[in-house]
């Protein structure tokens, strides 16, 4: 598995914040193009570097800092529309074919930009960007926990759904922002028959990831990491607890981090990572960026420290890619279209390729 055979590999995103995968130059030129002055350095190498310190002191609350100055350049519009295209372009070329990409649009507005405006640079963003490439991507539009325009975003996700968002999720400091503070936003999207998932046991336990599933209809679990918590007993003797059970069973997705997950502390190593046990325990894992500045990272990155840490294989990263495809938000049809016609074909080449080499 080395380098050139992963990023061949068809990858989907489900969890990456469009926030938080700013390519540093683009930070440093829109800072310079739209007056911005809090930048810790205008050198681009140095400003790299800061942003990957600030996502490595273990608190998720110290991490969200680092967020200032990504958002502070995306107040106007064809500032947004250039991250957005940037973003699609990064990914198409990291070999994702599908996307799901998260953004808060309430934090775009200082400058007089409209909700609807905001979502309409980014969609534009986006379809430019993946524009004769492979990549299929969307929006998926977050409301901030710690705020109080929950229902507000909720309305304009559903606004837009047939025109590139394909759900809704809430985001920021987890501890003390539980999901049912916002339960008249969530039960707006049930009822709208749209979709859901929420950050949930990242920073906080285990009450978090109940409220989130049996109280606001998540489909989806943002991290979900701290359901180990609810997981007792040696390797191979695992117990699962009720609610561990309930996600397994229901096969709720949980949109794994590992990188992002040692910035913030979860874990000392992506070898520490509850991903291996959880994917020996049959869970619906999928692997996530979700920050790919920050954390310095990749889904081929993500691939490779997977493969060196549990000595993962093609076949195990078909079936992560596979299930985070059977876990989207788009439309039955056309999710099945890509497992069919773009992943499970690509494996197989990939695979016989590996075969006959080893021959």
């Amino acid at each position: 598995m080395n380098h050139e055979s992963l990023l061949k590999a068809p990858k989907v995103l489900l969890h990456d914040h469009l926030d938080g995968g700013l390519r540093p130059v683009t930070v440093v030129e829109l800072a310079s193009e739209y007056g911005y002055s809090k930048l810790p350095t205008t050198d681009i190498d140095e400003l790299a570097l800061w942003f990957n310190r600030g996502a490595k002191r273990n608190d998720l609350v110290l991490y969200l800092e680092t967020f200032a100055h990504t958002v502070g350049v995306m107040q106007h519009r064809d500032a947004i529309e250039r991250v957005s295209y940037e973003c699609a372009r990064d990914l198409a070329a990291d070999g994702v074919v599908y996307a799901e990409v998260r953004m808060a649009p309430e934090l775009c507005t200082e400058e007089g930009l409209t909700l609807d405006e905001v979502v309409e640079a980014m969609l534009a963003g986006f379809a430019h960007g993946a524009s004769g490439t492979d990549l299929t991507i969307y929006l998926i539009c977050s409301a901030m926990r710690t705020a109080a325009r929950s229902l507000e975003i909720a309305e304009l996700a559903v606004r837009w759904r047939d025109r590139g968002v394909v759900g809704f999720d809430i985001a920021g400091a987890e501890a003390g922002y539980p999901p049912t503070r916002h339960l008249d936003a969530f039960q707006y999207v049930q009822h709208e028959n749209f979709h859901t998932t929420i950050h949930a046991g990242e920073a906080f336990g285990l009450p978090s990831i109940w409220e989130a599933v049996q109280f606001c209809g998540a489909e989806r679990l943002g991290h979900g990491v701290r359901i180990v918590d609810d997981i007792t007993g040696a390797a191979g003797e695992e117990q699962l607890g009720r609610l561990a059970a309930f996600v397994r069973d229901r096969r709720i997705p949980l949109e794994l981090c590992p990188t992002s997950n040692v910035g913030t502390g979860v874990c000392a190593s992506v070898a520490e990572h509850p991903i291996g046990m959880l994917r020996r325990l049959r869970f619906r894992v999928t692997v996530n960026t979700d920050n790919r500045l920050m954390s310095a990272t990749s889904m081929t990155c993500e691939f490779a420290q997977l493969a060196e840490a549990f000595g993962w294989g093609l076949s195990d990263f078909e079936w992560l890619t596979i299930n985070a495809m059977k876990s989207a938000f788009a439309p039955f049809p056309e999710r099945l279209r890509i497992i069919n016609g773009l992943i499970k074909p690509r494996y197989a080449l990939m695979n016989a390729a590996a075969t006959l080499g080893a021959g």
